[in-house]
């Protein structure tokens, strides 16, 4: 993101102090440093009756003010501590003129409780109140958010820690819950307007003839062939730097949030990605991460030094910090801003903040056609198309491959159909006979490929190293080891054009039947991402184990990200109720990438 200065900036700047007070306003917000920093802990509630109040309230971030909705007065609101085994009562009142709702992200509960307006509950009427009650059958990190419609972008969200009722597995000596978010000044329907009228309105990181020039980012044929599918390389995040401000724990980078530890201690942070439509890549210069939970649930302990968290995910950490002060940064997954906070055993203390990182271009991996036979996936993610064996990069002017016929490719306006790579074509209804071709639906990944193996975009490289699923192995044996009775696919769609998205092509208003389970039948549910751009999906009121070939300790998650031109295979056991199914960037689901599975018991209704 680019910071900019006006004449009068400048001068007040000069004013203030000369050169140092005006260098300082030219840097970006994640590079100033507020020294002092800010410790103060996130308020708490806990115990069996819990009252939370839904409510308007101004939100000030590095110095600017804005509008906002906070519980109990706080953006994020009060962290939850429940225990495990505990029954809860959870009494939240609605004080905004519209209707409202919590969601208990992650929670096994009874359908009726899990919080979504149309689907288990009726929804929280202006001016009313509604207890929630249940039992705590879980510990771990979650959190909780608004269901009701973009609540969540303006602050509605909060942490929750479950205390286990048995010895923790986890040996630290001191803890912090790290609650990262994006906000923007910019109210959300506002957002979600300019997303539709221009869906690459925030990317100020585009492809540029200077660019070109210099010999950056893709060379011109294949600038040319990205044009010709009207698709952008450069477009990796919807809603970007340009308007959001990356917030740790309602903090922005200048504000500066400290968490403060004594030399030696090992210290537990308890990560969790509430932001509405932000994935980041987390790391600690200096420090070694040990991941210990994943999503909630205790995994074998693994040793890296970056994790990449999408959205609604939890991931729990240790980390043994010398006597000296470390820059916690969360970096926007297209590096258009950060999160930043300090680790420091003493107050006042600050780190060095690195500097954002080039951000990433997407590949021929992300188009679905990582399966691509004889592919050399490292010169195609470095050079993109010129790296594909095969192609003829010299009479045509562009890139081209048997049994691609670019000379017939479509004008604008036309039929993405016609176009193929290596005799497919990149609209292509035999890949995916069940999704409905609609103006909605822009790509069909031809080969997409299981990437639960790769770091996240624009990771690949980084030197050092980086988590994956594939490194989460669960502690302890799974609950239910059968093997699914039966096999669903389900196909992420969208077209980036229009800001259209939707499960196989129909979009959540107009879907004439929920995805159908019975009670306690084993299922493997396979997700084909045939988009460029990842998404994070969450099933309500489940835990599902990813097939990433560690048998009967598969871990164990609630959200998995499932990276673009990508696919991910998961099996669970269904439980009775209503549940909500969705990708959890909060404009997509908005705009339609969401489902009801409805489990029946065995011989009866959901109900």
């Amino acid at each position: 993101m680019t910071s900019r200065m006006g004449r009068r900036e400048l001068l007040r700047g000069a004013a203030m102090g000369g050169g140092g007070m005006a260098l300082a306003a030219w840097l970006p917000a994640w590079a100033q440093t507020n020294a002092g920093g800010i410790t103060t802990p996130l308020p708490e509630v806990a115990g069996e009756d819990i009252r939370l109040r839904i409510a308007h309230r101004m939100m000030t971030v590095d110095g600017r003010e804005s509008h906002a909705i906070g519980i109990n007065g706080t953006i994020p609101g009060p962290l939850i501590r429940l225990r495990e085994g505990q029954r809860v009562r959870l009494h939240v009142e609605n004080a905004l003129d519209e209707d409202s709702s919590i969601h208990w992200h992650g929670l096994i509960l009874p359908f009726q409780m899990d919080g979504v307006p149309g689907i288990s509950f009726p929804g929280i009427k202006p001016r009313s109140t509604f207890t929630y009650e249940f039992p705590i059958v879980q510990s771990g990190t979650y959190w909780y958010h608004s269901h009701s419609g973009l609540q969540e972008q303006l602050g509605h969200y909060g942490p929750i820690l479950i205390e286990p009722k048995d010895p923790d597995p986890v040996a630290f000596d001191r803890q912090h819950v790290v609650v990262l978010s994006d906000h923007s000044p910019l109210h959300p329907h506002v957002l979600f307007r300019k997303l539709k009228l221009q869906p690459g309105y925030f990317n100020r990181q585009k492809q540029t003839l200077a660019g070109l020039a210099r010999g950056e980012d893709l060379p011109l044929r294949e600038r040319l062939e990205w044009g010709r599918m009207r698709m952008d390389p450069t477009d990796i995040s919807d809603v970007t730097g340009a308007t959001y401000t990356y917030l740790v724990n309602g903090h922005g980078p200048k504000d500066n949030w400290t968490a403060l530890f004594r030399p030696g201690e090992r210290v537990r942070l308890r990560i969790i990605n509430a932001s509405a439509m932000t994935i980041f890549n987390v790391r600690i210069p200096g420090l070694r991460f040990t991941i210990v939970q994943a999503d909630g649930q205790n995994v074998r302990p693994v040793e890296t030094d970056e994790f990449q968290i999408t959205v609604a995910e939890t991931y729990d950490v240790v980390v043994t910090p010398e006597d000296r002060a470390y820059t916690l940064v969360a970096e926007a997954v297209d590096r258009s801003g950060m999160g930043r906070a300090t680790l420091a055993p003493r107050a006042g203390m600050a780190a060095e903040v690195p500097p954002l990182r080039r951000r990433p271009i997407a590949t021929m991996k992300d188009m679905g056609m990582g399966g691509m036979s004889g592919m050399d996936h490292g010169a195609a993610d470095a050079g993109g198309m010129e790296g594909m064996p095969g192609m003829d990069h010299g009479a045509t002017g562009s890139a081209a491959m048997p049994g691609m016929d670019h000379g017939a490719a479509p004008a604008s306006g036309q039929d993405h159909g016609g176009h193929s790579m290596a005799g497919m074509r990149m609209r292509d209804p035999a890949n995916a006979p069940q999704v409905r071709m609609g103006p909605g639906v822009q790509t069909i990944a031809p080969m997409p490929v299981d990437r639960t193996g790769d770091p996240g975009q624009g990771l690949e490289d980084v030197g050092h190293q980086v988590l994956t699923y594939r490194d989460l192995v669960a502690l302890e044996r799974n609950p239910d080891v059968r093997a699914p009775g039966r096999e669903i696919e389900i196909h992420l769609t969208g077209n980036m054009e229009r800001f259209m998205w939707a499960f196989d092509g129909v979009k959540f208003s107009e879907v004439k039947a929920p995805i159908p389970f019975e009670a306690g039948e084993r299922v493997r549910v396979t997700l084909v991402n045939d988009t460029m751009m990842s998404h994070p999906i969450h099933l309500h009121g489940h835990f599902f184990e990813l097939v990433t070939g560690h048998g009967d300790h598969a871990p164990r998650k609630h959200t998995v990200n499932v990276l673009p031109g990508g696919k991910v295979s998961w099996d669970v056991t269904a439980e009775a109720g209503d549940w909500a199914f969705h990708c959890h960037l909060l404009y997509h689901m908005h705009a339609g990438m969401m489902q009801t599975v409805q489990v029946r018991p065995l011989g009866g209704d959901a109900a």
